[in-house]
């Protein structure tokens, strides 16, 4: 991520967010595709991550409409709240993380399926990525 936007930041962020909440759903159906004979917990605890992900996106789009609206002139309260959507966002996908990792050490069908564990560690790397883009307009 670039960071010459200045005041645009806020735009940035939830640009990032909006595309990486689309990935993290669009995961959740790929894994649920590409495991058939997944375990039945875990295939609804997917269609439940899925649903949050389309809730964490649509957010972030109302989100963005509103940022866009303010021409530029982004409220310290507003401010704060896209902050906070990027912490509840990170957060999202640290739990997502782990849910991976627990579907890779937990259900034998994907411990069976190589190509199924190089999937889930990309996906994995994937939401790493979205993490770090998070941290860094956090910490800054």
């Amino acid at each position: 991520m670039q960071f010459y936007y200045g005041k645009q930041m806020p735009l940035r962020v939830l640009d990032e967010a909006e595309f990486w909440k689309h990935q993290e759903e669009e995961h959740t159906v790929v894994i649920r595709e590409l495991v058939s004979n997944l375990e039945r917990p875990f295939v609804e605890a997917l269609e439940n991550w899925e649903m949050e992900f389309a809730k964490a996106h649509q957010r972030v789009v109302r989100y963005i409409e509103t940022v866009i609206r303010s021409n530029g002139n982004v409220t310290p309260m507003l401010y704060q709240d896209v902050i906070q959507l990027t912490m509840f966002s990170l957060e999202q996908s640290e739990r997502f993380i782990e849910f991976c990792r627990r579907l890779m050490r937990e259900s034998a069908p994907i411990r069976e399926n190589p190509t199924a564990k190089v999937v889930l560690n990309h996906i994995i790397v994937e939401s790493e990525y979205f993490i770090g883009i998070a941290q860094t307009i956090l910490y800054e």
